[in-house]
């Protein structure tokens, strides 16, 4: 069973950075890529980001692409997402998973406003 806790998210302004984490359990992680993903208000989870594992690739969506950062510890089990100059376009519910996962954790809130 996977289990999957994000955390960090919060209410910033716009240009504000925030560190998005998510904890890992019930499965060893070095062997799966991994992702990012966000509820846009109005739209569809969509994809933010992902990574391969080892460290062999990375994937960023467009409007992302500069201002954020992925990044994993498997011998910790969590991996990151790192964001700077977050735009009020960022704002939504961020998820993490696992390739080929459908069970999906509670979500971190990021929200950016002036």
């Amino acid at each position: 069973q996977v289990q999957l806790v994000e955390s960090g998210g919060g209410s910033v302004q716009p240009g504000g950075s925030l560190r998005l984490s998510c904890a890992v359990s019930g499965v060893t992680l070095d062997g799966y890529a991994i992702g990012w993903f966000r509820q846009v208000p109005g739209k569809r989870r969509e994809g933010v980001s992902c990574i391969s594992n080892s460290n062999v690739w990375t994937f960023y969506r467009d409007s992302v692409k500069g201002r954020f950062t992925i990044s994993r510890d498997d011998a910790k089990k969590m991996f990151y997402l790192q964001m700077v100059n977050l735009k009020p376009e960022d704002t939504g519910v961020y998820y993490c998973n696992l390739e080929q996962s459908n069970k999906w954790g509670q979500g971190t809130q990021v929200t950016v406003t002036s």
